[in-house]
């Protein structure tokens, strides 16, 4: 029966770590595996109340792989810890099958006395670098947890958890073993963008409600005049993604007037910018809000942005 756990630990790194190239790699050069089989001899030795000899094994362990799991806690079949440094599982910590952990995952207890004080993991979850979880919260079958992330609160099956505090993101969309970083959503910018588009819904109907008030018939302005409203207007919309407003920012390259007609040019963070159709919504919404101008286009050039252009601008105004 051992051995047939020894393999099946080994074929399941090779079949979760596109790095391994052999069995005998595996075997040799894997501390996290290294650090599950000398938890299940401590263990052993913990359910047979041998406790001091399986802390010091334990603790041998900790010092040659950099992982330090507790022999009380429970760990399921086909578990991976993948790099291993700094994992640290508590006592009370219960594992399911199929879990992936990576580098610097804390499964951690918040209680001063002996009750279950340690995360319930459950099957086929995957644990980013960094993550911790603690107390006795309950992590889903199928969750995903963001590297970095704090969790201290339950976890539905198959949800995306990220952020400090960890913050349910969505259901698990991807596959059972990429965790993919990159396309994790986030929901604080999704609630910062909704807030940033509630408020220029709201100067959108001020601004069309103070049309009905009279106005002074001043004849029609010269375009600097304009020019330097609509970049008082734009210093209202904030880039969700920097939190700095586009003016500052430095994403509005020329503002061109013609007459009741206006095109701004902009750039971007990134050119990859999930929210382009906002900003390009909220800068018209801003600038046409403006009165006398009735026409408002948005250009969004093909060109990098100038993060030294900003940082310029930062510094001239703090020399003024």
């Amino acid at each position: 029966m051992a051995l047939i756990n020894l393999k099946e630990d080994i074929d399941t790194v090779l079949s979760k770590d596109p790095a391994s190239r052999s069995p005998l790699e595996v075997v040799l050069c894997y501390p996290g595996m290294h650090a599950l089989w000398t938890y299940r001899l401590s263990h052993r030795l913990w359910i047979k109340k041998f406790y001091l000899t399986a802390r010091i094994i334990s603790h041998i362990s900790r010092f040659f792989t950099g992982v330090e799991i507790h022999p009380g806690a429970t760990i399921g079949r086909r578990v991976v810890i993948d790099h291993g440094m700094g994992v640290v599982i508590g006592e009370t910590a219960e594992i399911g099958d199929d879990v992936l952990i990576y580098m610097g995952v804390v499964l951690g207890g918040t209680a001063l006395h002996k009750v279950k004080r340690h995360p319930t993991i459950g099957n086929g979850v995957i644990i980013g670098s960094g993550a911790n979880i603690l107390g006795p919260v309950q992590i889903g079958d199928g969750a995903k947890v963001g590297a970095g992330s704090v969790v201290v609160r339950s976890v539905p099956p198959g949800a995306t958890v990220v952020g400090v505090p960890g913050r349910i993101a969505g259901p698990d969309s991807g596959s059972k073993i990429d965790l993919g970083h990159g396309e994790m959503p986030d929901p604080m910018l999704r609630v910062v963008s909704r807030l940033l588009d509630r408020q220029n819904r709201l100067e959108a109907r001020i601004a069309e409600l103070s049309e009905i008030l009279p106005k002074d018939s001043t004849g029609i302005r010269e375009s600097p005049l304009f020019e330097r409203e609509i970049r008082e207007a734009l210093k209202q919309v904030i880039d969700p993604e920097v939190g700095v407003d586009i003016i500052d920012l430095g994403l509005v390259k020329e503002i061109q007037v013609n007459g009741n007609k206006v095109n701004i040019d902009l750039v971007l963070t990134t050119s990859g910018c999930p929210l382009v159709d906002y900003l390009q919504d909220q800068v018209r919404r801003a600038v046409m809000g403006i009165e006398g101008i009735d026409e408002v286009t948005v250009t969004i050039l093909d060109e990098p942005w100038n993060w030294d252009r900003f940082v310029r601008q930062k510094d001239n105004l703090i020399e003024l």
